[in-house]
């Protein structure tokens, strides 16, 4: 077998030197060098920005969403939108373990597993598009990918359809990163309460702040306020146009009693949403950016402009125990459990 690099730069195919999610193309050849894992792929999880971007410039047609989808990976070796840059995550079985990692890996060939790095930086080959599922964002295909030395995953759990594992490991990284942020008796705003991200950003928010906190949703659409006024964790719910800075911000001043918030959460799929979140959140408090919509310089450059002094983090997809603290919420929640399996099964 040939030997690889951990971080897989044995790919890249161009701009040489670059690791493999910043390059603009790379090898998909399926045969696995010494330190991969061959995945035999079921399911693809497109993660929002990027379905939602490919669906609109396809008019909703799903024979076009088809052609753009394998269009991207035959020209790329992996599914890197090229407008929003952004990838998604699969799920699928071990079918090939390299030789330099037999014994250093719990994974055995045959286990049903998810990926939980970027299709952005992912080798995959599609070899048909069996089904497209436009209200989930995830799209049944028959293919191969490899997974890289240092790339993470989750094998999927027992207790729970393949489908409903994929729609929470997509989003992991949002709730674990909210648990570290939120502290007993904080403000929080949740933008894009409703989706599925939102939903478990609320159960966190909800169990960290406290009964001396407030949580606040902001939802685009009745039917998503709905959903999250549905969960209990919310002390209001308002619905706003997240791109309509000064009606985000007037709304959540009157459900929040004037005050603006300590910890902002940006869960929404769609861009020029910053200024909503920066000028909702107090001077000295924090915007966790979640979504892959986001432009740093709009962030950046916006937040400067209105004289705001907030950390702004961005919405890295891991952090430790990730995986495990977002299933753990739909083990632990109800309410939440029924509403992914109404959406996502």
């Amino acid at each position: 077998m040939r030997t690889g690099c951990p971080y897989g730069t044995h790919r890249v195919i161009e701009p040489k030197g670059l690791l493999p999610q910043p390059a603009w193309r790379i090898d998909n050849d399926m045969v696995i060098y010494d330190n991969e894992v061959l995945i035999d792929v079921d399911v693809l999880n497109i993660d929002s920005a990027s379905f939602t971007q490919i669906e609109d410039e396809a008019g909703g047609d799903e024979t076009r969403i088809r052609e753009k989808i394998m269009g991207i990976v035959a020209e790329r070796g992996k599914h890197h939108n090229p407008v929003t840059g952004s990838g998604g995550m699969l799920i699928g079985r071990v079918a090939q373990i390299g030789q330099a990692l037999e014994g250093k890996t719990p994974l055995k060939v045959g286990h049903r597993m998810a990926t939980l790095v970027s299709l952005s930086l992912t080798p995959l080959r599609i070899d048909r598009i069996k089904k497209v599922h436009k209200d989930i964002d995830q799209v049944e295909i028959e293919g191969k990918a490899i997974l890289f030395e240092s790339g993470i995953y989750a094998v999927l759990p027992e207790d729970m359809p393949d489908t409903l594992s994929l729609a929470v490991l997509d989003v992991a990284g949002a709730a674990a990163q909210t648990a570290k942020l939120v502290r007993p008796g904080d403000r929080v705003v949740v933008i894009g309460a409703g989706g599925k991200s939102g939903l478990l950003c609320l159960h966190e928010a909800r169990k960290r702040a406290g009964i001396t906190g407030r949580v606040i949703g902001v939802a685009p659409r009745e039917a998503s306020k709905k959903r999250a006024e549905s969960t209990g964790y919310c002390d209001s719910v308002v619905t706003a146009d997240a791109t309509n800075a000064l009606e985000v911000l007037g709304k959540v001043r009157e459900a929040n009693d004037g005050q603006p918030a300590d910890v902002t959460i940006n869960c929404v799929n769609i861009p020029h949403t910053e200024l909503s979140s920066i000028l909702v959140t107090k001077d000295g408090g924090t915007v966790y950016f979640f979504s892959m919509a986001t432009s740093f310089t709009a962030a950046a450059l916006g937040a400067e402009g209105v004289g705001k002094d907030v950390t702004m983090i961005v919405g890295n997809g891991y952090t430790r125990d990730h995986a495990a603290i977002s299933l753990h919420i739909m083990r632990e929640s109800p309410v939440l459990r029924k509403i992914f399996e109404q959406l996502y099964t």
